[in-house]
């Protein structure tokens, strides 16, 4: 199969390459994300491999296809950014990964949790300047503390699991409960309860119509003073101007997010030397009590590991015209 790979990163090559040698793929690489503007530099390809911020959209479904690609190859989990209509409308199959290492990024989750409440990143700062104050630096035991988990997917689970670890007392929302979980310690509870109890909320769920700003300023309202809210599901679960009003008046106490709804035109890439124009991501960079990450929760080397194997299996099951077990589907 001849596949054109876009929005490349140098890791991407590194592991694809790697796992690609006994699939005996062309792979054609670019660096640029696929939209409407760059689907022109396809020539000859069997199939596309793209990646949360590539645009997939009717116009580059129709221009696929009358280059006669038949596959859209995610190497990802969201398909958000897809039109699956179109894609169905033109014959086109699109592919996932649905699950590469839940562990990454709940544990991801984790990290961006107790550097808020910890201020390890400014203590470290602070020390590498012989500042030994401990002054700004208070934080919260975990243990007996509520966390909400909205969406207990792969991630989500293993997200609750760790923090019962903690000694946390745990509440969940989710449209399918998980038997295991609710055996495990789990409070499946209704969305609302979830806001006005959590001291730790933690965003787990798929992008869609139904949870499009989940987050805004009705939910921010419900929820606890002080409220620490971490995404690294999608960023367009949060309404970011709701998500600034919050942290502005005390109601979130602190902020984690590892994805942001315009993250497409900043993050995997380098622009340290440039001038940011996005207003908003600014203003929360600005505050104190923001930890921004920019989406590196899926980023270790068995996610990357397991992402290029299930890719390249999606691919040989296509060629091979099996069924394809990780279609996604209207």
């Amino acid at each position: 199969m001849k596949i054109a790979f876009f929005s490349t990163q140098t890791y991407d090559k590194v592991f694809f390459d790697q796992h690609n040698a006994r699939f005996g793929n062309a792979i054609d690489y670019f660096e640029t994300a696929l939209n409407e503007k760059t689907v022109n530099l396809l020539t000859d390809a069997d199939a596309v491999c793209v990646f949360v911020n590539d645009r997939i959209n009717r116009e580059v479904l129709q221009e696929l296809s009358r280059k006669k690609i038949g596959l859209v190859a995610l190497r990802c989990a969201g398909f958000n950014n897809v039109d699956l209509e179109a894609a169905r409308a033109l014959n086109i199959k699109v592919v996932r990964v649905p699950a590469y290492s839940p562990h990454a990024v709940a544990e991801h989750a984790v990290a961006m949790l107790m550097t808020l409440n910890r201020k390890t990143h400014k203590a470290y700062n602070r020390v590498r300047e012989q500042n030994f104050s401990l002054t700004g630096l208070l934080g919260f035991d975990l243990n007996g503390k509520t966390v909400g988990v909205i969406g207990t997917g792969n991630i989500g689970q293993v997200f609750s699991k760790i923090m019962l670890g903690f000694g946390c007392r745990v509440l969940a929302y989710d449209l399918k409960p998980v038997t295991q979980l609710q055996a495990a310690g789990v409070t499946y509870v209704p969305l609302a309860e979830i806001f006005t109890q959590s001291d730790i909320l933690s965003l787990h769920c798929p992008l869609n119509d139904q949870t499009r700003y989940l987050i805004n300023d009705q939910s921010v309202q419900q929820m606890k003073t002080g409220v620490m809210l971490i995404n690294t599901s999608r960023g367009a679960l949060i309404d970011t101007r709701a998500v600034i009003q919050g942290l502005k008046s005390g109601t979130i106490g602190a902020l984690g997010i590892d994805v942001y709804e315009q993250e497409e035109k900043l993050f995997f890439r380098d622009l340290s030397e440039k001038i940011i124009k996005d207003d908003l991501i600014a203003r929360l960079s600005s505050f104190p009590n923001v930890l921004i990450t920019a989406h590196q929760g899926f980023f270790t080397q068995e996610a990357l590991t397991q992402i290029a194997i299930t890719t390249l299996t999606n691919v040989q099951r296509f060629e091979q015209k099996l069924e394809l077990v990780n279609e996604v589907s209207i």
